[in-house]
């Protein structure tokens, strides 16, 4: 390895790519004539090359289908609720749906409310017993 660290950076992703096959003709063959002749370079790749059979064992495994929900309750339990508690109804339950609800409740109890009898929405028209003054007053 060099002094220079950009130069042990560029000589490690030279070697890489070499490994990997991603390097044209030409730089192939300049890759190949210095792990030849440059100690440094063939030291990289020898090193490279143990590393990758050592890894070349582990491979990805699948986590099980129900590995987010053990770990879920397991937070859930440590934490004693604080994270991943129990959700609000505005969580579970999508936000349009709640606002039509509330329309149709409240056009529903204006709606009773004017046809009562006794609601106080309506405009109630009282004549004087002479008939020529018309007084309006809210319902009680």
């Amino acid at each position: 390895m060099s002094d220079d660290p950009q130069d042990d950076d560029e000589m490690i992703a030279k070697v890489s790519d070499y490994l990997d096959g991603l390097l044209s003709g030409a730089e192939k063959d300049a890759v190949a004539t210095k792990l030849e002749s440059d100690p440094a370079w063939k030291q990289t790749h020898e090193d490279m090359l143990e590393t990758r059979k050592a890894l070349s064992g582990l491979q990805k495994a699948r986590a099980p289908g129900h590995f987010a929900q053990d770990v879920t309750a397991t937070i859930h339990k440590r934490s004693a609720g604080r994270f991943f508690g129990r959700r609000t109804l505005g969580d579970r339950v999508p936000l349009m749906p709640l606002v039509i609800v509330a329309v149709l409740a409240l056009c529903a109890i204006a709606y009773v409310m004017w046809s009562s009898q006794t609601g106080s929405l309506k405009v109630h028209h009282e004549h004087e017993h002479d008939g020529s003054a018309v007084k309006l007053t809210p319902g009680l």
